[in-house]
């Protein structure tokens, strides 16, 4: 009976600890060997730190032991002996920016990256393999032992851009959901917030030098945006994000290692901008308003006025203050050309740019507000992005742009190669998580016919077949999702868990690691961790 008990325990602890298809690790590492035994750590773990410039790792390393406490109620304190450390940091300049060595033996835990980035994503794969509340950030009820498979991980991400985006112009949904979604992106190692903060139907972002965008462009008369047999509700509704808000959540965001890079469309998706400031159009003597209703307006900027440029540039001016990365979106998707034929200043500009396509007065706009930009000093210095519409113009003047590819992605994407441009690969089927993911009944109002499911998401191979001499000029990966139906944080996150896990995992872990089956398997026991962190997920996609 004793034999067969050891045996027992013997083979569950294999089934634990000795394959990595059991382990919750989401994104998947490059590489990962288990051993048969396990460490605990004990009740006052010693962490080790080397230095560097401005103390970012010890950063780093205390924020991991602060919320490490507070959900384990172990104890972790620094340690400036590496001897004495129990959890011990150490630098190796040779590895990449976000790459990391994590061993896990009877000597302890021991780390080896070359940045506080790397450090960070090691701790979070520690994080991973430690109970789910840590990464939940809840509290134990009871403090107990934590016990952790003898690992040893060599990592790298597969792409440098690991994004989302979240579309708060249709619906505003408030920076403490924005945090929890930072919180999850973070968990999953993705590195770019794409913020879309204006549209037709909502302008979130305070900009002070135009007040009226906020008081009057961030406010509809409904709350849901009516399309078929979905009507207007009539309901005063709209909210925005004071300029206070924005250095909180970018802060939040940095201290996660996530990058937030927003969003001004122009010059279609502009019709809240023109309710406020209705000179900015084509015919200002007729009546704008925040839109109610979903499609594409043709109540776009007018790119040929003084005044729209003037604006783009102030705009562009406060946005810089306000967000660090080295990155703005100016949208460019979706903007018919009708008011322009018809505007005696847009038809003057045309000809004197000498084109015969209207496309181009969009591309020529753009390069004004590039010229603007690259006269800033070095630091305020910012590359534009735009949607890979704007391909259709004359793009020959905007040399550093990036173009997000979403429409026909995988041909948007190498065109914009071969022309030279930087692209990252945002497929609208099926990256575009806000759609419909399987055909149930229960399934939430959305786009979509229910085809966008967990397995098709995962199956997207980024930058496939790319000749090798264009691979550097794709960027990486990004999940979108539009809110037109989505009106609350319960079905935001019910649509885009565990979906966005699996983009995250096409951003960090190399093609050829990839399987569906098992990611299926890792994914289970992260779900524990959606669970204790309150958040809202679709289950059924997770089944056999």
């Amino acid at each position: 009976m004793r034999k067969t008990l050891l045996l027992l325990l013997a083979i569950c602890s294999l089934n634990l600890f000795g394959k990595t298809d059991v382990l919750p690790l989401v994104p998947l590492p490059a590489s990962v060997e288990t051993g048969s035994g396990s460490y605990t750590l004990p009740p006052a773990s010693r962490i080790y730190c080397p230095r560097f410039a401005g103390d970012s790792i010890n950063q780093v390393a205390a924020r991991f032991a602060h919320e490490a406490e507070r959900t384990t109620g172990l104890c972790f304190r620094p340690e400036k002996k590496l001897r004495k450390a129990n959890i011990r940091l150490l630098l190796d300049t040779a590895l990449g920016a976000e790459a990391y060595r994590l061993q896990i033996d009877h000597k302890g835990i021991e780390i080896h990256a070359a940045r506080p980035a790397g450090f960070f994503y090691a701790l979070q794969t520690l994080k991973q393999l430690m109970p789910a509340n840590v990464m939940a950030g809840v509290t134990a009820e009871t403090a107990r032992p934590i016990s952790l498979p003898h690992i040893s991980i060599s990592d790298s991400p597969r792409f440098g851009w690991r994004g989302f985006m979240l579309d708060e112009g249709r619906h505003f949904f408030g920076k403490e959901e924005v945090k929890r979604i930072l919180d999850v992106m973070a968990a999953h190692k993705m590195n770019r917030f794409h913020w879309h903060l204006t549209e037709d139907q909502g302008w979130r972002i305070e900009i002070k030098k135009y007040p009226r965008l906020t008081s009057v462009g961030a406010w509809r008369k409904s709350r849901t945006l009516p399309w078929g047999e979905v009507k207007a509700d009539t309901l005063h509704y709209g909210g925005y994000y004071s300029q206070d808000d924005v250095r909180e959540i970018v802060a939040y965001a940095r201290e996660r290692f996530i990058e937030i890079m927003p969003e001004i469309d122009m010059p279609g998706h502009f019709q809240a901008a023109l309710a406020a400031y209705p000179e900015l159009s084509c015919d200002p003597e007729q009546p704008h308003h925040v839109w109610v209703g979903q499609g594409v307006s043709a109540d776009v900027m007018n790119v040929a006025s003084p005044a729209a440029l003037r604006f783009t540039k102030d705009v562009v001016d406060e946005l810089t203050a306000l967000f660090p990365f080295g990155y703005i979106h100016l949208g460019g998707d979706e903007c018919p050309t009708y008011k322009w034929e018809r505007n005696a200043e847009c038809q003057a500009l045309l000809g004197e740019i000498g084109s015969e396509k209207w496309r181009d007065l969009q591309t020529h706009f753009y390069k004004q507000v590039q010229d603007h930009i690259a006269a800033k000093p070095q630091a305020e210095q910012r590359r534009l992005i735009f949607w890979n519409e704007a391909l259709h113009g004359n793009t020959s003047a905007l040399g550093n742009a990036t173009f997000m590819a979403w429409i026909g992605a995988d041909g948007a994407a190498l065109d914009a190669a071969r022309r030279g441009f930087d692209n990252i690969l945002s497929p609208q089927i099926p990256y575009y998580i806000n759609r419909r993911q399987s055909k149930d009944a229960d399934e939430p109002a959305t786009q979509g016919y229910g085809d966008e499911t967990l397995e098709r998401v995962y199956a997207y191979a980024p930058a496939k077949n790319v000749p090798d001499s264009l691979l550097h000029r794709y960027k990486g990966v990004q999940a979108n999702f539009w809110t037109e139906w989505v009106v609350d944080a319960a079905t935001l996150e019910y649509l885009l868990l565990p979906r966005l896990a699996a983009v995250a995992e096409a951003g960090w872990t190399p093609q050829a690691r990839r399987d569906f089956a098992d990611f299926r398997r890792r994914m289970r026991p992260v779900t524990n961790y959606y669970k204790q962190a309150g958040l809202n997920f679709c289950p059924k996609q997770l089944a056999e």
